[in-house]
């Protein structure tokens, strides 16, 4: 099998950079730093093609691997052919390898094997030859009879050789495969209610779809549905189309024996291949929809990461809750906790003087200028109080509020890592501090949290665990390093997410500063315990020393490429930054004097005409309120803005203010048709609805972005 020219095709990409790529990554070195500072190597391939390339070569390596066991283990037996040797070579998916096996692999007691045992192989063999000129198969079956192998009559004789006839068929890779042909053309997928009750499930209690056609989303559906026992869910297939394909194989006419073969090939479908083919696509389909929910979740994490901060600004967050009250946290522009406070001005307290009290004492005495509120519980109510102070203090008027999601908040507050960073707060209160700095700087709080638990993704929890945290410790770690970290000010949470540092490095990087001082340099990393020359080489670019001896180390340029900046000013005589990017007009010929590429050239030029740059400053800025609305004020008809909160399979949740986000179904985003939510929108997209559907009882708001003014 050859891998490279398999993903040069699937990629169309050049075998160069194919194999380049799989050289750095063999290599040990990051997607990020691959992505970003091996342009060069890899025709400047983005993170997300790398990382799915990646992918693709670890399933061909395992593919490859796994024909080679299997290959071995069929050698071994001594039943190896040029046959089998060549359908290895040409499986271009491990089920196909598995069918391949499934005759030689070892299997534990069948009714085939004890027949076997009892020495009806070659009985059954002889039947399954359908010879014209055969004996009756109770004729060939009478001189199988043993006592001593427990075979008494010619009848229990050719039942064993049914049997063994039986799991060749459901032992065959071509028919299997030419089954799973049918199942894909002509399968049906069926769910039954397994209870009367009412659900979230009741569109399934009697529910038919043809398999090719089922969305993704709906196959996790029906999976947790039945898991839950609520539903009972099949995939099917016509008999008439299934035992067709199996007799094609293996039935002829015109032999005495051919009414036992059809009666065994009958018992093999219902009984063996049946279930497992069913079975297996259904674990095929699921395997599909967890691998575009993961694909989703990521879209949805990214821009919840790159979110703009709110920079410069004091931060009053309040964390609601009814019966134990709203938890209050005052934070200064760096995020550093500044007061706390607890207030009532919700059911059952309704303290609403008190509130205003400690509210206006936190304005005056820290100068807050934003507040953020939690979505979670009593949210709604707490909004409407602030909305309200908001209204009626007249020195308030520099003063908006933002409604934060909180998804995660509780996680993170009862977690290890907040219990070292605030021991003297109480859980609650620490989810106060998590809700203000995710607005300042949502990446650097949102690193904190398992990201399974953020709430953008769709069906998560059914997801395989492993794969679907690779994918999104992925996302992170491309949103980290292409934003940069601050090095004298991250937390070992934000570094463990930088190229090449895992997070025994990063306490170690903490340890360093606070017994050191602040670092003066990207050098000094190099003093770190642990922090070895690979992954200095990893981490180097994405770390930024502010106000440092070197103002390239308050850029993205690697110091790698230091020499080649130093070159590059004196070549050209420039001053600065504007008179360099001037005099490299002319860039091939001086990227080719200075000895690097052209990608390499153009990213130095431009980390130095914007150093320090943060390109989430370039997104669209949060927009603060000052009134609510609640969902009776909507009415069908009315537009609004909203921020898009969730994308998923078959449309996009968005909050338009009223503590509910609304459904913008998939055929009511655009005119043309759209495969995904995720051609269009992306989370936090501020967008424009019109509401088509209120349904009060159910807290359901239904909303489209077509012929919105």
């Amino acid at each position: 099998m050859d891998i490279i020219k398999i993903l040069c095709t699937e990629f169309s990409l050049k075998p160069e950079y194919v194999e380049n790529v799989i050289a750095l990554i063999d290599e040990g070195n990051t997607i990020p730093f691959i992505a970003r500072y091996r342009k060069e190597l890899t025709g400047s391939l983005d993170d997300q093609v790398l990382r799915d390339l990646a992918d693709r070569l670890e399933y061909l390596r395992n593919l490859q691997k796994r024909k080679e066991e299997v290959r071995a283990s069929i050698e071994e037996q001594g039943k190896m052919t040029e046959e089998i040797a060549a359908a290895l070579d040409a499986a271009e998916i491990l089920s196909e390898v598995e069918d391949i096996y499934r005759p030689y692999k070892p299997k534990r007691k069948t009714r085939a094997s004890i027949a076997r045992a009892k020495g009806l192989e070659p009985l059954a063999l002889a039947i399954l030859e359908q010879s014209p000129n055969s004996e009756p198969p109770l004729a060939l079956a009478a001189e199988y009879v043993n006592g001593e192998l427990e075979v008494a009559t010619a009848e229990d004789a050719l039942q064993g050789a049914k049997d063994i006839i039986a799991e060749i068929a459901a032992d065959d890779a071509e028919v299997r495969k030419n089954l799973r042909q049918q199942y894909l053309m002509f399968g049906m997928v069926t769910s039954k209610g397994a209870t009367e009750e009412d659900s979230v499930y009741a569109d399934y209690y009697d529910f038919s779809e043809a398999f090719r056609k089922v969305p993704g989303y709906r196959v996790l559906a029906l999976n947790r549905g039945e898991k839950e026992g609520i539903l009972k869910v099949s995939v099917e297939l016509e008999d008439a189309k299934a035992l067709r394909v199996i007799y094609h194989s293996f039935l002829k006419n015109g032999s005495p024996c051919t009414v036992a073969v059809q009666a065994a090939l009958d018992d093999s479908w219902s009984r063996l291949i049946a279930p497992s083919v069913e079975n297996e696509m259904r674990s095929d389909k699921t395997a599909a929809a967890s691998e575009e929910a993961i694909r989703v979740f990521g879209q949805n994490l990214r821009p919840l990461l790159m979110q703009p901060p709110v920079g410069g600004h004091v931060v009053m967050a309040i964390d609601p809750g009814f019966r134990t009250g709203c938890k209050v946290a005052v934070v200064d522009p760096t995020g550093l906790l500044l007061d706390t406070g607890v207030i009532y001005p919700v059911p059952p307290m309704n303290k609403f003087d008190e509130a205003e009290r400690i509210l206006e004492r936190f304005v005056k005495t820290h100068g807050v200028t934003v507040i953020a509120i939690g979505n979670g519980t009593a949210g709604r109510e707490t909004e409407a109080f602030v909305a309200d102070l908001i209204k009626k203090k007249a020195d308030w008027s520099g003063v908006g509020y933002v409604v934060v999601n909180e998804s995660g908040a509780s996680v993170y507050s009862a977690s290890k890592l907040a219990a070292q960073e605030f021991p003297q707060l109480d859980v609650s209160l620490r989810s106060a501090v998590s809700i203000a700095r995710r607005l300042q700087d949502p990446l650097a709080e949102l690193v904190k949290i398992d990201p399974k638990a953020i709430g953008v993704g769709q069906y998560q929890h059914d997801m395989p665990p492993k794969r679907l945290d690779e994918t999104l410790r992925g996302v992170v770690e491309d949103c980290v390093n292409a934003v940069g970290v601050d090095l004298n000010t991250a937390s070992p949470s934000l570094l463990e997410n930088v190229s090449g540092i895992n997070a025994a490095i990063a306490k170690q990087i903490v340890v360093y500063r606070e017994e050191n001082g602040a670092f003066r340099d990207r050098v000094a990393l190099k003093k770190v315990p642990k922090l070895g020359p690979k992954a200095f080489e990893q981490c180097a670019g994405f770390l930024r020393v502010r106000d440092g001896k070197n103002p390239l180390d308050n850029t993205g340029v690697h110091p790698e490429s230091y020499a080649a900046v130093k070159q590059l000013y004196a070549i050209t005589d420039a001053k600065d930054a504007e008179g360099l990017a001037a005099a490299c007009e002319n860039a091939e010929q001086v990227a080719e004097q200075v000895g690097i590429g052209m990608p390499t050239l153009r990213d130095i030029l431009a980390e130095l005409a914007k150093p320090g740059r943060d390109p989430r400053e370039e997104l669209p800025p949060l927009v603060l309120r000052t009134d609510v609305l609640d969902m009776k004020d909507l009415y069908v008809g009315m537009e609004l803005s909203g921020t898009v909160r969730n994308v998923i399979d078959f449309g996009a949740f968005v909050d338009i203010g009223v503590h509910q986000d609304g459904l913008v179904h998939i055929s009511q985003i655009v005119d043309r048709y759209i495969k995904h939510p995720s051609e269009v929108l992306t989370v936090g997209d501020i967008v424009k609805v019109k509401v088509v559907k209120i349904e009060l009882d159910k807290k359901r708001i239904g909303l489209s972005m077509k012929d919105v003014k």
